[in-house]
Parts: C-alpha cells; structure tokens; sequence
C-alpha cells in the first residue's frame, strides 16, 4: 500500500503505506523495550553508519543552504520525516533476529498483496468496479492508486523481478510456479502505466537475467561435461561471429526496429518522449550547477531546482526536483551523500553476487536503472529491495549450514542406531 498515495487514512490525511510503518515502528520498538533481542549484525552496522553519513552530510548542506539560498519549509520538512521514517525502518528491519529469513517471508507478502492490489486496480481502470476519490487514469497513462503513472512504474519494476527471484530460489514446484505467475500483472500494469523508463528497465532487467543465469550454469557443472552444457557453451562461444555475420542485415532493418522501438514509448516517440528529454537535461544541468555553487557540500533536504522553462505547461511546482537520484541527492548533501549512496548499492550488489542470487542482483540493476530518470530514494520499497540484498549473503550462508548441520545429524543418528 505505499504506492497508494490517492487514499489516505481518514482524520489522519496520511497515506496508508506510512501509516502501517509508523506502526511497524511503534511495535518493533515495543518489543525491544519488552525484553525483545537484537542482533547487532553487520548489515545493521553498515545502515546506521549509512544514514549517519547522511545526517551529517544532509545537516552540512542544510547550513550552506540558510547562509546562501532560500529555503522552502514544507518540502524540508518533508524530506526529513522521509529520511527519519526509513532510517528507523531499516535500521529496526537490520536488527532483528534472524532477519534474513523474516525478510523472505515478508517478500512472498509483499508479493501477494502487490497482485491482488494490481488486479482491483486494474478493475478500477476498466470500469469494472467503483471507488470514491480515485482517479485511475492520468490522461490515457494508467496510475491506479497512485499519484502518478510513473510512481506505480516503479512499483511494477520491482515486484516482478521480486516475484523472479522467489521462483527462482524456491524449493517447491508451488513456490516456483506461484512466483512466475506473480510477474504477469505487474509487467501488464507497468505497461500500462506508458513509461519508457519501464520499459528500458524491462528490457535491460531481463538481459541482464539471462546472462547472470547464463554464467551460473556454466559455473555449477561440478566438471560434469554433458552434452546440453557443451552445446551451450559452444552457442555463447559462436554467438561474436553469428553477430558479425548477421550485422549487414540487422544494418538494413534499422529503421524498422527503430520505429518498432518508437512504438513502444509513450506518444510512439514523439513530441511528449522530446520534452520529456529536454525536462531532464535540464533539470539535470540546474542541479550540477546548484551543486557546484555549494562547494559540493549540497543545500539541504528538499527539491531546490527553479521551475523549468520546457516545462510551463505541465503546471509543476517551485521548487522543483532534478528527477535524478543521484543529483537530487548531490544538491541536497553534496558529494558525501552520493558516495554514501553509492557505497551502500555497491555493497547490496556484492552480497547478492557472492550469493548467486542472479534474479536479486537483476532487481538492484532494475532499481539502479530507475534511478537515473527518476528520484526513487525516498520509496520505502528500495530500501526493503537494498536491506534483503545485503542479507543475501548471510542469508545463503545460513541455510547452507542449517543443510550441513542436518545432514550431520542425520548421518550421527543412523550410525548410532546400527550401533545399537
């Protein structure tokens, strides 16, 4: 429910996704201060020196910002009850005991929920049911409950690759069948939404899929020399000179996959995709500009870009943000936030990789990929994504000693009861 920003909880006028954090919050709390355990791991280390980083580099900026710049309270303010909600979030999620395994079952509800929220959606979208105070359609771009289309675009692009990497580490035929055919909805509903950021997510996801899965079968033959492993090999092995001799005629029908590309964008490429890019080049020179007049120390939370030009007719407010996660965050907290953010999706992208978990690593590229047009860091669905990547490491770990432990104790009983 955090992307369902259209309804809020009455007499709060708070959207439900914080609401049900905030209680998170209040009851993780409770619990600890009952006598509850923590574990002090080392994912919990690094976010809190993450977001420690972060204050100061967001405390910095915001000095630079009162003795150089007018400051907009409302969006300040904010930012920070955004940052203070999931640093608590993530810190609290970090700290429970046996954490990784609480973060896979929360995946599968995530999920679920996620499908069964699309689907009444999408009857909102066709007509088929009715719900006050909601307007499913931003012009002919699906948004469902959300504020924007390009919101549940977000969303869209994380659930499937979500979904993906539960099929794909599941040890039932149920779980592997139930998490393929929770990427279905999604991937309609992200359509729908007309985003290209989606769709190059999509695409650039999926490859990135199948070439992970690719190296990992070739790596777990256990020097086993079958004939579909050789026959595989010898394709990926011949797959340079096929391109080489396929490239005349790929040279040839470049101007229809071009126009094929076009079709898939929103208005097929024109006139809406060209004043999308020259709303991003620009916003994105405002904010190296503004960066750069603040030493690199940033201004403080909150968007600080003036209102665009190529953008008058969008009626869009002031400020404005640079629609770019890491130069919204390098006008916000210089370049310390940025190497904070930086250091801790490296570190997401290393525990996923020495797990093998290619569906998870492909889901950190989707989000990555997603940043780049859009300012994502505030959804609390990427730091859920970040927290189970640094976990996944652990998380293999675990399970492959609980594996050797009950195969030990196994094999100790079976000798004892032919001893006996």
């Amino acid at each position: 429910m955090s992307y369902a920003t259209q309804l809020t909880v009455p007499l709060l006028h708070a959207g439900y996704g914080e609401t049900f954090l905030v209680l998170w919050i209040l009851l993780s709390i409770g619990r600890i201060l009952g006598g509850g355990r923590m574990e002090a791991s080392s994912v919990f280390a690094m976010l809190a020196s993450f977001w420690a980083l972060m204050a100061f580099a967001l405390s910095m900026g915001a000095v630079v910002g009162y003795l150089s710049t007018v400051l907009y309270l409302s969006p300040l303010l904010h930012d920070l009850a955004a940052y203070l909600l999931l640093a608590s979030v993530t810190c609290l999620a970090a700290a429970e005991p046996d954490a990784g395994r609480h973060l896979r079952d929360c995946a599968w509800w995530i999920v679920a929920i996620a499908n069964v929220g699309l689907a009444i959606q999408v009857g909102l979208g066709w007509g088929w049911i009715s719900q006050s105070g909601v307007n499913p359609w931003y012009w002919d771009r699906f948004c469902g409950w959300s504020d924007n289309p390009n919101q549940l675009a977000l969303y869209c692009a994380v659930f499937g690759p979500l979904a993906l990497h539960l099929a794909t580490t599941s040890d039932s035929r149920w779980g592997r069948l139930l998490g393929l055919c929770a990427l279905i909805l999604p991937f309609y509903v992200g359509r729908l939404t007309k985003s290209d950021t989606y769709l190059y997510t999509t695409i650039v996801t999926g490859l990135m899929f199948l070439g992970l899965r690719a190296r990992t079968w070739l790596k777990t033959g256990d020097g086993n020399a079958s004939l579909s492993r050789q026959i595989g090999l010898l394709f990926i092995i011949g797959l340079l000179p096929l391109g080489m001799a396929m490239s005349p005629y790929i040279l040839t029908g470049f101007d229809s996959a071009e126009a094929f590309a076009k079709s898939l964008t929103k208005d097929k490429g024109g006139q809406a995709t060209e004043d999308t890019v020259e709303l991003r080049l620009y916003l994105w020179a405002e904010a190296v500009d503004k960066g750069l007049r603040s030493g690199s120390l940033g201004l403080g939370p909150g968007p600080h870009m003036e209102r665009p030009p190529v953008g008058d007719q969008q009626f869009l407010p002031r400020p404005f943000e640079a629609h770019n996660t890491f130069l919204d965050l390098y006008s916000q907290g210089g370049f310390v936030a940025v190497l904070a953010l930086v250091w801790i999706i490296i570190s997401s992208a290393v525990s996923a990789w020495r797990a093998k978990f290619d569906a998870l690593l492909a889901l950190l590229g989707s989000i990555v990929i997603f940043s780049i047009p859009h300012l994502i860091i505030r959804h609390p669905i990427v730091w859920f994504v970040l927290i189970i990547c640094l976990f996944a490491e652990s998380s293999r770990t675990t399970a492959a000693t609980r594996i050797s432990s009950d195969r030990f104790y196994v094999g100790k009983r079976a000798r004892f009861g032919v001893e006996r």
